[in-house]
């Protein structure tokens, strides 16, 4: 097996962490997508509200879907301290998702009158993949945290340490 220096192992394991909270992350937000969708056909279907006003009640069932997904199943290893602003924070930012998807179907739907089925679905859809991208980076930065820095010091401390006791030379594993 070939070495490729000490910073090597840790950007390795970093990228193979992101990209399974990518996948995480992915499998709750497409599920919390397919509960949107048929929420707000559902509601489109059985009750005579506006385009929007049903948008709006399939994105807070989703919002709830969703949170439920990312604290117990996602972030589940996150920081659990403070659960009431937590759920502050990932309201606020929900609710400026909520914006930004029912935004973009308000403007296609009210601005260029594209309102069939087929084109509120599409931007719906649409919508919810700008949102998707700012409720990515809020989440993970602002909601579900990491843990806090001291502990990941003292984890790297006595990694370090750790290391500073083997013997130098080539390690046979």
């Amino acid at each position: 097996m070939e070495h490729h220096g000490p910073a090597y192992h840790p950007l390795r394991r970093r990228l193979r962490q992101l990209t399974g909270e990518l996948a995480k992350f992915g499998a709750v937000g497409g599920a919390g997508l397919l509960v949107n969708l048929l929420v707000f056909n559902l509601v489109r279907q059985v009750t005579d509200l506006q385009v929007v006003r049903a948008s709006v009640i399939a994105t807070v069932v989703a919002i709830v879907f969703n949170y439920l997904g990312f604290r117990y199943f996602t972030y589940r290893d996150r920081d659990k301290s403070g659960r009431t602003k937590e759920l502050t924070l990932f309201l606020l930012f929900s609710a400026v998702g909520l914006v930004i998807e029912n935004g973009v179907l308000y403007t296609a739907t009210y601005g260029f009158g594209w309102d069939s089925p087929l084109q509120s679905n599409i931007f719906k859809f649409l919508g919810i993949g700008v949102a998707t991208l700012f409720r990515f980076w809020s989440y993970r930065t602002w909601v579900f945290r990491a843990l806090p820095a001291r502990e990941t010091v003292a984890r790297a401390e006595s990694f370090l340490e750790a290391e500073q006791r083997e013997p130098a030379g080539p390690r046979i594993r």
